[in-house]
């Protein structure tokens, strides 16, 4: 092998045979001081781990319940739900347009029935919850809130987070319901309500990891993710909210790829650019305003059906990347991603590679580990200046929303990832096991299969959940739906009386699409 000419991150950042110490020496400040570059508390992992999170949800409400249960007896220590691709969409699991889709690549949710058995034997105020939901987010806090109060638990102090970032879906993956506009009316009103009802619930988790998974650079990552976090704080701002009302409450979500150092780097540069910006454009007072506070998935399309037993280095050296740069909770994909949902077995090795990296490794014993590295901190301004050019870009286009409405967030995720398939196709970007060191085994590790009769009973017990509503009072709690959507009203309350009235994820979603109408991307 001869000796490489040039070498350079996706970002396009090009990386030195050798790094020496900056002229003057630099002295960051310590964790937990603005601008947070080496993590948002002073003592990050001595004083609290990372929450460990699988994502997981298939089949059914019962099926996904064992999971949860059988990960929380591992060890877990947070749970996060994977929700089908219907209620994604805001479609009940009867409804004709659900075909075929119900339960495969998460749990199906169209009544509260199905959450109250999702959760059963699951004490609500006392772990915290991560639901993956964008378009129809609000309604699913909703049930797991309604859930939550019939058990017992204080609404104050219900913990967890619902992703609730909807301009990602435009730029990058697609499960979006409404157009843009309402869709943001939907996310502030949900900034107002949980300011009220529940102020311990992060009301939005803003989504770089799909922006990657779609192919963006590490850079882009960064800026497209803070762009729409920008478009979020703006559109509350406009809705009369004050920036400490709701910012401390925002949380991030980033994927962790295998370029460990550019990885670490680049959480550490999101969470001073972050800081830089918003004080710089809010003024807030309070600090953790300021803050990215983020959970972190190892990367889903770094995955390989070929060798799949290669993943399980792969995501722990991901994981890695994630808690040496800092982040807050953490999701580790299984081995078996490329081929199906996990297994038992695959979730639990997941969740072990955590623990292992916890609790044997020592890089939880002091904050901030990689700070002073040479090569580190060049890396980290850097990707604070890739990332910096591409939101003022943004911003060109009239900021995130317009930016996306145009097609420019798209096109250049578009354009970078065709740039990395082919140096993939070329044998220039290595993928173990596939452009490189490659054999013809096939896959021999065990699969999930999703039971086809889950689906079908999942069908019926929402066909008569709806036979036995009282239609008289849904149907009033449904007209106060669209009455509240067509003013200004905060569309909550209104949504929790329909549900408690009887209504379903997907009748109440449709008088909304009656009122907003659906969204049709450019052609």
């Amino acid at each position: 092998m001869t000796p490489r000419d040039r070498v350079e991150t996706d970002s396009g950042i090009e990386i030195a045979p050798i790094y020496r110490a900056p002229e003057p020496p630099v002295d960051l400040p310590d964790p937990g001081q603005f601008p947070y570059t080496r993590g948002v508390y002073p003592t990050m992992y001595r004083g609290r781990r990372w929450t460990m999170r699988q994502y997981a949800g298939f089949a059914s409400a019962e099926d996904s319940n064992r999971r949860y249960r059988l990960l929380l007896e591992r060890g877990t220590t947070g749970l996060s739900v994977a929700f089908d691709l219907p209620t994604q969409l805001g479609l009940d699991s009867d409804d004709e347009r659900a075909f075929g889709e119900v339960g495969r690549v998460g749990v199906p949710i169209s009544t509260l029935d199905d959450m109250r058995t999702l959760f059963a034997g699951i004490d609500l105020g006392a772990i915290t919850t991560s639901m993956t939901i964008n378009a129809p987010a609000s309604l699913l806090l909703l049930m797991y809130q309604i859930v939550a109060e019939e058990r017992g638990a204080n609404p104050t102090r219900i913990g967890g987070t619902i992703q609730n970032d909807i301009l990602k879906e435009y730029a990058a993956r697609g499960t979006f319901i409404f157009p843009p506009r309402p869709s943001m009316r939907l996310v502030t009103d949900t900034f107002a309500y949980c300011s009220r009802e529940l102020p311990a619930w992060n009301t939005i988790s803003v989504s770089g990891y799909h922006i990657r998974e779609a192919g963006a650079s590490a850079a882009q990552e960064i800026a497209f993710t803070l762009a729409n976090g920008l478009a979020y704080v703006d559109a509350a701002v406009a809705a009369g909210l004050g920036i400490d009302e709701f910012a401390p409450r925002m949380s991030f979500f980033f994927a962790a790829h295998s370029n460990l150092f550019e990885e670490a780097a680049k959480f550490r540069a999101a969470r001073r650019l972050w800081a830089t910006t918003i004080r710089e454009r809010y003024a807030p007072r309070d600090p953790r305003s300021e803050m990215i506070r983020f959970h972190t998935q190892t990367g889903g399309v770094t995955l390989t059906a070929q060798q799949p037993l290669n993943n399980v280095v792969r995501v722990a050296y991901q994981a890695l990347a994630a808690v040496l740069g800092g982040t807050q909770s953490l999701h580790t994909n299984g081995y078996d991603e490329a081929l199906a949902l996990p297994t038992e077995e695959a979730a639990t090795i997941a969740l072990r590679t955590q623990q292992i990296l916890a609790d044997e490794t020592g890089v939880a014993d002091t904050a901030d580990p990689l700070a002073g590295s040479y090569f580190v901190e060049r890396l980290t301004d850097e990707l604070e200046a890739h990332a910096r050019d591409w939101m003022e870009q943004v911003a060109a286009q009239g900021g995130a929303v317009a930016a996306i409405e145009r097609g420019f967030v798209q096109n250049a995720i578009a354009d970078n990832a065709y740039r990395h398939e082919l140096l993939r196709e070329r044998g220039e970007e290595i993928v173990v096991g596939v452009n490189r060191y490659a054999d013809d085994a096939a896959a021999t590790v065990p699969i999930q299969r999703i039971d086809a009769a889950a689906a079908e009973r999942q069908i019926a017990r929402v066909a008569a959940y709806k036979r036995a509503q009282d239609r008289a009072a849904v149907a009033a709690a449904l007209n106060a739906v669209g009455a509240a959507a067509r003013s200004e009203a905060d569309l909550l309350p209104p949504m929790k009386a329909a549900l408690l009235a009887g209504a379903t994820l997907g009748e109440i979603a449709d008088v909304l699409r009656g009122v907003f109408g659906e969204h049709r991307p450019l052609a």
